[in-house]
Protein backbone atom coordinates (compact mmCIF):
# COMPACT_ATOMS: atom_id res chain seq x y z
CA UNK A 1 0.00 0.00 0.00
CA UNK A 2 2.85 2.38 0.82
CA UNK A 3 4.52 1.55 -2.50
CA UNK A 4 1.25 2.07 -4.35
CA UNK A 5 0.68 5.50 -2.87
CA UNK A 6 4.29 6.40 -3.54
CA UNK A 7 3.66 5.60 -7.21
CA UNK A 8 0.88 8.21 -7.10
CA UNK A 9 3.26 10.73 -5.55
CA UNK A 10 1.49 10.50 -2.18
CA UNK A 11 3.09 10.24 1.30
CA UNK A 12 3.13 6.91 3.15
CA UNK A 13 0.52 7.96 5.71
CA UNK A 14 -2.09 7.76 2.94
CA UNK A 15 -1.68 3.99 3.05
CA UNK A 16 -2.47 3.99 6.76
CA UNK A 17 -5.53 6.18 6.24
CA UNK A 18 -6.96 3.92 3.54
CA UNK A 19 -6.20 0.74 5.48
CA UNK A 20 -8.18 2.13 8.42
CA UNK A 21 -11.09 3.10 6.21
CA UNK A 22 -11.24 -0.37 4.69
CA UNK A 23 -10.60 -2.59 7.71
CA UNK A 24 -11.67 -0.47 10.69
CA UNK A 25 -14.68 1.32 9.19
CA UNK A 26 -15.53 -1.26 6.50
CA UNK A 27 -15.80 1.42 3.85
CA UNK A 28 -15.63 0.52 0.15
CA UNK A 29 -16.48 3.91 -1.39
CA UNK A 30 -13.43 6.15 -1.87
CA UNK A 31 -15.67 9.24 -1.98
CA UNK A 32 -16.66 8.51 1.63
CA UNK A 33 -13.02 8.59 2.79
CA UNK A 34 -13.30 12.22 3.80
CA UNK A 35 -9.78 12.75 5.17
CA UNK A 36 -8.40 12.18 1.66
CA UNK A 37 -8.28 15.14 -0.68
CA UNK A 38 -10.75 15.21 -3.56
CA UNK A 39 -8.02 14.88 -6.23
CA UNK A 40 -6.70 11.72 -4.52
CA UNK A 41 -10.18 10.30 -4.17
CA UNK A 42 -10.69 10.84 -7.89
CA UNK A 43 -7.43 9.01 -8.64
CA UNK A 44 -8.48 6.08 -6.47
CA UNK A 45 -11.94 5.89 -8.05
CA UNK A 46 -10.30 5.73 -11.47
CA UNK A 47 -7.62 3.17 -10.64
CA UNK A 48 -8.88 0.99 -7.78
CA UNK A 49 -11.78 -0.96 -6.38
CA UNK A 50 -12.51 -2.30 -2.89
CA UNK A 51 -14.60 -5.38 -3.62
CA UNK A 52 -15.46 -7.80 -0.80
CA UNK A 53 -16.70 -11.32 -1.54
CA UNK A 54 -20.33 -11.44 -2.60
CA UNK A 55 -22.65 -12.84 0.07
CA UNK A 56 -24.83 -15.44 -1.64
CA UNK A 57 -26.55 -16.65 1.51
CA UNK A 58 -26.57 -15.99 5.25
CA UNK A 59 -27.79 -18.59 7.74
CA UNK A 60 -28.11 -17.82 11.45
CA UNK A 61 -28.26 -20.73 13.87
CA UNK A 62 -30.48 -21.04 16.91
CA UNK A 63 -27.34 -21.02 19.11
CA UNK A 64 -26.01 -17.73 17.69
CA UNK A 65 -23.65 -19.27 15.13
CA UNK A 66 -23.74 -17.49 11.77
CA UNK A 67 -22.73 -18.91 8.39
CA UNK A 68 -22.03 -17.03 5.17
CA UNK A 69 -21.95 -18.60 1.72
CA UNK A 70 -19.58 -16.38 -0.28
CA UNK A 71 -19.41 -16.34 -4.06
CA UNK A 72 -16.14 -16.93 -5.88
CA UNK A 73 -15.36 -16.88 -9.58
CA UNK A 74 -16.67 -19.54 -11.94
CA UNK A 75 -19.79 -20.16 -9.87
CA UNK A 76 -17.85 -21.60 -6.94
CA UNK A 77 -18.55 -20.70 -3.32
CA UNK A 78 -16.93 -21.01 0.07
CA UNK A 79 -18.30 -20.96 3.59
CA UNK A 80 -17.28 -18.84 6.58
CA UNK A 81 -18.69 -19.41 10.06
CA UNK A 82 -18.83 -17.19 13.15
CA UNK A 83 -19.18 -18.94 16.53
CA UNK A 84 -20.00 -16.79 19.58
CA UNK A 85 -19.10 -17.99 23.05
CA UNK A 86 -18.61 -16.54 26.51
CA UNK A 87 -16.26 -13.58 26.18
CA UNK A 88 -15.11 -14.46 22.67
CA UNK A 89 -16.24 -14.72 19.09
CA UNK A 90 -14.41 -17.06 16.72
CA UNK A 91 -14.47 -16.90 12.94
CA UNK A 92 -13.74 -20.08 10.98
CA UNK A 93 -12.10 -19.05 7.68
CA UNK A 94 -11.59 -21.06 4.49
CA UNK A 95 -8.28 -21.18 2.62
CA UNK A 96 -9.22 -23.18 -0.49
CA UNK A 97 -12.21 -23.99 -2.67
CA UNK A 98 -12.58 -27.63 -1.70
CA UNK A 99 -9.74 -29.76 -0.36
CA UNK A 100 -7.32 -32.27 -1.87
CA UNK A 101 -6.49 -34.31 1.24
CA UNK A 102 -9.51 -36.65 1.23
CA UNK A 103 -9.93 -37.16 4.97
CA UNK A 104 -12.72 -39.70 5.07
CA UNK A 105 -14.73 -38.07 7.86
CA UNK A 106 -14.82 -34.54 6.38
CA UNK A 107 -17.60 -33.22 4.15
CA UNK A 108 -15.27 -30.79 2.37
CA UNK A 109 -12.69 -33.48 1.57
CA UNK A 110 -15.35 -35.61 -0.14
CA UNK A 111 -15.88 -32.92 -2.78
CA UNK A 112 -12.40 -32.69 -4.25
CA UNK A 113 -10.26 -29.63 -4.88
CA UNK A 114 -10.78 -26.65 -7.16
CA UNK A 115 -8.21 -23.94 -6.34
CA UNK A 116 -6.44 -21.89 -3.68
CA UNK A 117 -7.98 -18.68 -2.40
CA UNK A 118 -6.11 -15.41 -2.88
CA UNK A 119 -4.95 -13.20 -0.02
CA UNK A 120 -7.86 -10.87 -0.80
CA UNK A 121 -10.39 -13.71 -0.73
CA UNK A 122 -9.12 -14.92 2.65
CA UNK A 123 -9.03 -11.44 4.20
CA UNK A 124 -12.38 -10.70 2.57
CA UNK A 125 -14.06 -13.37 4.69
CA UNK A 126 -12.90 -11.62 7.86
CA UNK A 127 -14.03 -8.27 6.41
CA UNK A 128 -17.55 -9.56 5.70
CA UNK A 129 -17.90 -10.98 9.21
CA UNK A 130 -16.41 -7.93 10.93
CA UNK A 131 -18.75 -5.60 9.06
CA UNK A 132 -21.75 -7.72 10.02
CA UNK A 133 -20.72 -8.00 13.66
CA UNK A 134 -20.07 -4.28 13.86
CA UNK A 135 -23.75 -3.77 13.10
CA UNK A 136 -24.89 -6.07 15.91
CA UNK A 137 -25.00 -4.33 19.31
CA UNK A 138 -24.16 -7.42 21.35
CA UNK A 139 -20.63 -7.57 22.77
CA UNK A 140 -20.60 -11.35 22.81
CA UNK A 141 -20.77 -11.32 19.02
CA UNK A 142 -17.59 -9.29 18.66
CA UNK A 143 -14.88 -10.94 16.55
CA UNK A 144 -11.97 -11.85 18.85
CA UNK A 145 -10.41 -14.96 17.25
CA UNK A 146 -9.80 -16.33 13.77
CA UNK A 147 -9.08 -19.96 12.96
CA UNK A 148 -7.90 -21.12 9.54
CA UNK A 149 -10.08 -24.18 9.97
CA UNK A 150 -12.68 -23.82 7.23
CA UNK A 151 -12.59 -25.40 3.78
CA UNK A 152 -9.15 -26.53 2.63
CA UNK A 153 -5.67 -27.25 4.02
CA UNK A 154 -4.13 -23.84 4.86
CA UNK A 155 -0.51 -24.96 4.53
CA UNK A 156 -1.11 -26.03 0.93
CA UNK A 157 -1.92 -22.36 0.26
CA UNK A 158 1.03 -21.09 2.29
CA UNK A 159 1.94 -18.13 0.04
CA UNK A 160 -1.50 -16.58 0.46
CA UNK A 161 -2.49 -17.73 3.96
CA UNK A 162 0.55 -16.29 5.77
CA UNK A 163 0.16 -12.73 4.38
CA UNK A 164 -3.59 -12.89 5.06
CA UNK A 165 -2.93 -13.82 8.70
CA UNK A 166 -0.55 -10.86 8.89
CA UNK A 167 -3.38 -8.52 7.88
CA UNK A 168 -5.59 -10.09 10.54
CA UNK A 169 -2.94 -9.36 13.18
CA UNK A 170 -1.83 -5.93 11.98
CA UNK A 171 -3.03 -2.86 13.87
CA UNK A 172 -4.11 -1.35 10.56
CA UNK A 173 -5.96 -4.56 9.73
CA UNK A 174 -8.07 -6.36 12.32
CA UNK A 175 -5.67 -6.01 15.25
CA UNK A 176 -5.90 -9.58 16.55
CA UNK A 177 -3.21 -10.84 18.92
CA UNK A 178 -0.89 -13.55 17.56
CA UNK A 179 -2.28 -16.16 19.96
CA UNK A 180 -5.82 -15.37 18.76
CA UNK A 181 -5.07 -16.39 15.18
CA UNK A 182 -4.82 -20.16 14.75
CA UNK A 183 -3.80 -22.22 11.74
CA UNK A 184 -5.23 -25.73 11.61
CA UNK A 185 -3.33 -28.31 9.57
CA UNK A 186 -3.63 -31.98 8.72
CA UNK A 187 0.09 -32.32 9.30
CA UNK A 188 2.33 -31.25 6.42
CA UNK A 189 5.63 -31.51 8.24
CA UNK A 190 7.95 -29.36 6.05
CA UNK A 191 5.39 -26.55 5.96
CA UNK A 192 4.89 -26.66 9.74
CA UNK A 193 8.64 -26.02 10.00
CA UNK A 194 8.40 -23.19 7.46
CA UNK A 195 5.46 -21.67 9.33
CA UNK A 196 7.58 -21.62 12.47
CA UNK A 197 10.19 -19.59 10.59
CA UNK A 198 7.82 -17.10 8.97
CA UNK A 199 4.85 -16.58 11.26
CA UNK A 200 3.88 -16.49 14.91
CA UNK A 201 0.38 -17.89 15.27
CA UNK A 202 -1.16 -20.68 17.30
CA UNK A 203 -1.18 -24.16 15.78
CA UNK A 204 -3.96 -26.74 15.70
CA UNK A 205 -3.07 -30.18 14.38
CA UNK A 206 -5.63 -32.68 13.11
CA UNK A 207 -4.58 -35.92 14.76
CA UNK A 208 -7.81 -37.97 15.04
CA UNK A 209 -6.05 -41.28 15.78
CA UNK A 210 -3.30 -42.49 18.13
CA UNK A 211 -1.71 -45.03 15.76
CA UNK A 212 -0.38 -44.82 12.21
CA UNK A 213 -2.53 -47.64 10.85
CA UNK A 214 -5.73 -46.01 12.03
CA UNK A 215 -4.71 -42.47 11.11
CA UNK A 216 -3.74 -43.56 7.60
CA UNK A 217 -7.20 -45.04 7.10
CA UNK A 218 -8.81 -41.80 8.24
CA UNK A 219 -6.26 -39.37 6.80
CA UNK A 220 -4.25 -40.51 3.75
CA UNK A 221 -1.68 -37.74 4.38
CA UNK A 222 -0.37 -39.90 7.23
CA UNK A 223 1.32 -42.19 4.70
CA UNK A 224 3.69 -39.36 3.86
CA UNK A 225 4.00 -37.79 7.32
CA UNK A 226 3.37 -40.41 10.03
CA UNK A 227 2.61 -39.53 13.62
CA UNK A 228 6.19 -39.60 14.93
CA UNK A 229 7.37 -37.13 12.26
CA UNK A 230 4.31 -34.94 12.83
CA UNK A 231 4.82 -34.74 16.60
CA UNK A 232 8.51 -33.96 16.11
CA UNK A 233 7.57 -31.05 13.82
CA UNK A 234 5.05 -29.80 16.38
CA UNK A 235 7.71 -29.95 19.08
CA UNK A 236 10.07 -27.90 16.90
CA UNK A 237 7.29 -25.36 16.37
CA UNK A 238 6.65 -25.13 20.12
CA UNK A 239 10.35 -24.66 20.78
CA UNK A 240 10.53 -21.80 18.27
CA UNK A 241 7.28 -20.26 19.52
CA UNK A 242 7.10 -20.87 23.27
CA UNK A 243 4.12 -18.54 23.61
CA UNK A 244 2.16 -20.15 20.81
CA UNK A 245 -0.56 -22.61 21.70
CA UNK A 246 -0.54 -26.11 20.17
CA UNK A 247 -3.79 -28.06 20.15
CA UNK A 248 -4.31 -31.57 18.86
CA UNK A 249 -7.74 -32.04 17.31
CA UNK A 250 -9.35 -35.45 17.72
CA UNK A 251 -12.71 -36.15 16.10
CA UNK A 252 -14.51 -38.94 17.93
CA UNK A 253 -16.32 -41.46 15.71
CA UNK A 254 -18.42 -44.23 17.13
CA UNK A 255 -16.70 -47.60 17.01
CA UNK A 256 -13.77 -46.19 15.05
CA UNK A 257 -11.47 -44.24 17.37
CA UNK A 258 -13.48 -43.76 20.56
CA UNK A 259 -12.56 -46.85 22.60
CA UNK A 260 -10.74 -46.75 25.97
CA UNK A 261 -7.71 -48.35 24.32
CA UNK A 262 -7.54 -45.44 21.88
CA UNK A 263 -7.72 -42.99 24.77
CA UNK A 264 -4.82 -44.67 26.55
CA UNK A 265 -2.73 -44.72 23.38
CA UNK A 266 -3.46 -41.04 22.80
CA UNK A 267 -2.52 -40.19 26.39
CA UNK A 268 0.80 -41.97 25.89
CA UNK A 269 1.51 -39.86 22.80
CA UNK A 270 0.69 -36.64 24.64
CA UNK A 271 2.82 -37.56 27.66
CA UNK A 272 5.75 -38.17 25.33
CA UNK A 273 5.16 -34.84 23.60
CA UNK A 274 5.08 -32.94 26.89
CA UNK A 275 8.22 -34.76 28.08
CA UNK A 276 10.02 -33.79 24.86
CA UNK A 277 9.35 -30.12 25.61
CA UNK A 278 9.96 -30.60 29.34
CA UNK A 279 6.83 -28.76 30.39
CA UNK A 280 3.37 -29.79 31.51
CA UNK A 281 0.43 -29.01 29.23
CA UNK A 282 2.68 -28.22 26.28
CA UNK A 283 -0.05 -29.89 24.27
CA UNK A 284 -3.78 -29.92 24.80
CA UNK A 285 -6.36 -32.18 23.20
CA UNK A 286 -9.60 -30.91 21.72
CA UNK A 287 -12.16 -33.71 21.43
CA UNK A 288 -14.68 -33.08 18.66
CA UNK A 289 -17.80 -35.27 18.54
CA UNK A 290 -18.33 -36.25 14.91
CA UNK A 291 -20.83 -34.07 13.04
CA UNK A 292 -22.80 -36.12 10.48
CA UNK A 293 -23.35 -35.01 6.89
CA UNK A 294 -25.23 -36.58 3.98
CA UNK A 295 -23.54 -39.68 2.61
CA UNK A 296 -21.27 -40.37 5.56
CA UNK A 297 -21.10 -43.77 7.20
CA UNK A 298 -19.67 -42.47 10.48
CA UNK A 299 -21.66 -41.78 13.61
CA UNK A 300 -21.31 -39.59 16.66
CA UNK A 301 -20.48 -41.56 19.83
CA UNK A 302 -22.96 -41.48 22.72
CA UNK A 303 -22.36 -38.78 25.32
CA UNK A 304 -21.14 -41.23 27.98
CA UNK A 305 -18.47 -42.54 25.59
CA UNK A 306 -17.31 -38.98 24.85
CA UNK A 307 -17.05 -38.07 28.52
CA UNK A 308 -15.43 -41.41 29.34
CA UNK A 309 -12.76 -40.79 26.70
CA UNK A 310 -12.06 -37.37 28.17
CA UNK A 311 -11.89 -38.76 31.69
CA UNK A 312 -9.22 -41.28 30.73
CA UNK A 313 -7.08 -38.51 29.24
CA UNK A 314 -7.54 -36.24 32.24
CA UNK A 315 -6.57 -39.05 34.59
CA UNK A 316 -3.32 -39.29 32.66
CA UNK A 317 -2.74 -35.55 33.19
CA UNK A 318 -3.49 -34.59 29.59
CA UNK A 319 -5.27 -31.26 29.32
CA UNK A 320 -8.44 -32.15 27.40
CA UNK A 321 -11.55 -30.28 26.35
CA UNK A 322 -14.69 -31.41 24.55
CA UNK A 323 -15.78 -29.02 21.86
CA UNK A 324 -19.44 -28.22 22.17
CA UNK A 325 -21.15 -28.76 18.83
CA UNK A 326 -22.29 -25.42 17.43
CA UNK A 327 -24.22 -24.55 14.28
CA UNK A 328 -25.05 -28.12 13.30
CA UNK A 329 -28.61 -27.03 12.43
CA UNK A 330 -27.15 -24.94 9.56
CA UNK A 331 -24.39 -27.44 8.60
CA UNK A 332 -21.76 -25.10 10.07
CA UNK A 333 -20.20 -27.52 12.54
CA UNK A 334 -16.71 -28.99 12.16
CA UNK A 335 -16.43 -31.20 9.08
CA UNK A 336 -19.67 -29.90 7.60
CA UNK A 337 -18.33 -26.94 5.61
CA UNK A 338 -19.12 -27.65 1.99
CA UNK A 339 -19.57 -24.72 -0.42
CA UNK A 340 -19.76 -25.59 -4.08
CA UNK A 341 -16.96 -27.15 -6.09
CA UNK A 342 -17.33 -27.36 -9.87
CA UNK A 343 -14.30 -29.52 -10.65
CA UNK A 344 -13.28 -32.61 -8.78
CA UNK A 345 -10.00 -34.38 -9.21
CA UNK A 346 -10.06 -37.90 -10.57
CA UNK A 347 -8.45 -39.02 -7.36
CA UNK A 348 -11.45 -37.84 -5.38
CA UNK A 349 -13.92 -39.34 -7.84
CA UNK A 350 -12.25 -42.70 -7.22
CA UNK A 351 -12.18 -42.02 -3.49
CA UNK A 352 -15.93 -41.35 -3.31
CA UNK A 353 -16.67 -44.77 -4.82
CA UNK A 354 -14.85 -46.55 -2.01
CA UNK A 355 -16.34 -47.66 1.28
CA UNK A 356 -15.56 -44.85 3.67
CA UNK A 357 -15.88 -46.70 6.97
CA UNK A 358 -12.95 -49.06 7.54
CA UNK A 359 -12.93 -51.93 9.98
CA UNK A 360 -10.68 -50.67 12.73
CA UNK A 361 -9.43 -52.38 15.84
CA UNK A 362 -8.01 -50.77 19.01
CA UNK A 363 -4.24 -50.29 19.15
CA UNK A 364 -2.32 -53.54 19.29
CA UNK A 365 -1.95 -54.83 22.81
CA UNK A 366 -4.59 -52.45 24.15
CA UNK A 367 -7.64 -54.68 24.47
CA UNK A 368 -10.05 -53.40 27.11
CA UNK A 369 -12.28 -55.85 28.95
CA UNK A 370 -15.12 -53.33 29.21
CA UNK A 371 -15.03 -52.75 25.45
Amino acid sequence: MVAFFASLGEPRYRAEQVMKWIHHRHETDFDAMTDLGKPLRAKLQAACVVEPPKVLLEKPSADGTHKWLLGMDGGNAIETVFIPDKGRGTLCVSSQVGCALACTFCSTGAQGFNRNLSVAEIVGQVWVAARHLGNVPHRQRKLTNVVMMGMGEPLLNFENVVPAMSVMRDDLGFGLANKRVTLSTSGLVPLIDRLGEESDVSLAVSLHAPTDDLRTQLMPINRKYPIAELLAACARYAQRKPRASITFEYTLMRGVNDQPAHARALAKLMRGFNARLQRDNAAKVNLIPFNPFPGTGYERPPEDAIRGFQTLLLRDHVLTMVRRTRGDDIDAACGQLKGRVLERTRKHDRHRQKTIVPTINPPEGEVDAAA
